[in-house]
C-alpha cells in the first residue's frame, strides 16, 4: 500500500510525560476500509496515541503520518482528514448541536450539510438544546454526527460509548457500521467494553507497557475457527495477557 493512502501509521514512536515513558518505540498501521479496536489496560497509552494522531502532542522521538501528513507540522490538513470522538463531548455546555456544526463547519474543507441532516433525524437528536440538558447519549449522538459530516478519511473514537445504555449503543454502533460500509475509510476505536470491540472490529491493536503487544485482523489475533458469540471471552484473555 503507498504510505500517503495509508490512514495512520507510527514507526518508532516515543512519547513521555516527566520520566514516565507512555509509548515505548510503539509502530502500528491502521490501513483504510478498517475498524480497529485499540485494546489495552488502563494507563497503556490509548489516550496519548490519538492525541499524537491528532497533533495534540509531539513525539519525542519517531514518525507519525496521517495519509502521508505530519500531524504537526501539516496540523490544519490533518485535522480536516481526521474525525474525533472523545470520550465526553468537549464543547462548550451552552453550546447546541446546531450551534456547534455551524461553529465546526467553516474549518473543513468538506462538511456534507445533508448527512448532518439525516444523522440527526435518524438520533432523534435535539439540535437546539443545549450540551448541559443533553442525556449522556444526546451528547455521543451529537459529537459523532460532527466527526462524521468532514467525510473523514481516519475516525479516531477515544471510549465513545462508554456509560451508554444499551439501546442508545446498539444505535450509534449501527450508525457508525452503516456510514463505513463500502468506502475507504478507517475508524481506530479505543474502548474497554469487548463486546463493542467485537461487534465492530475487523483488526485487533492491543498495548501493553507502551506498545503493541499484539496486532492483526480478528482472524488472525483471535483464530478464525471461533464463533462470534466466543470473541469477547478470547479478547479478555487477550488483555489478561497484556495487563
Amino acid at each position: 500500500m503507498n504510505p500517503s493512502s495509508t490512514p495512520l501509521s507510527m514507526k518508532d514512536v516515543t512519547r513521555r510525560f516527566r520520566r514516565r515513558v507512555v509509548l515505548d518505540r510503539l509502530s502500528l498501521e491502521v490501513p483504510g476500509a478498517s475498524v480497529c479496536a485499540l485494546l489495552g489496560p488502563n494507563g497503556a497509552g490509548k489516550s496519548t496515541l490519538m492525541r499524537l494522531a491528532l497533533g495534540l502532542l509531539r513525539p519525542d522521538a519517531g514518525a507519525i503520518a496521517v495519509c502521508g501528513r505530519d500531524p504537526v507540522r501539516q496540523a490544519s490538513w490533518v485535522r480536516g482528514a481526521v474525525g474525533y470522538v472523545p470520550d465526553r463531548p468537549d464543547v462548550h455546555d451552552w453550546m447546541t448541536p446546531r450551534e456547534l456544526f455551524g461553529f465546526l463547519r467553516p474549518q473543513y474543507r468538506v462538511w456534507n450539510d445533508g448527512l448532518v441532516e439525516r444523522l440527526a433525524q435518524r438520533f432523534e437528536l435535539p439540535q437546539d438544546t443545549r450540551f448541559r440538558s443533553l442525556s449522556r447519549g444526546e451528547g455521543a449522538k451529537a459529537m459523532l454526527v460532527a466527526a462524521l459530516a468532514p467525510e473523514p478519511r481516519l475516525l479516531l473514537l477515544d471510549e465513545p460509548f462508554s456509560g451508554l445504555d444499551p439501546v442508545v449503543r446498539h444505535e450509534l454502533l449501527q450508525s457508525l457500521l452503516e456510514e463505513l460500509a463500502g468506502g475507504e475509510q478507517a475508524a481506530l476505536v479505543a474502548t474497554h467494553d469487548l463486546d463493542v470491540a467485537a461487534r465492530i472490529a475487523d483488526r485487533v491493536i492491543v498495548l501493553a507497557e507502551g506498545r503493541v503487544s499484539t496486532s492483526g485482523s480478528v482472524a488472525e489475533v483471535l483464530g478464525s475457527e471461533d464463533e462470534p458469540g466466543r470473541l469477547p471471552h478470547r479478547l479478555y484473555h487477550l488483555l489478561e495477557d497484556a495487563a
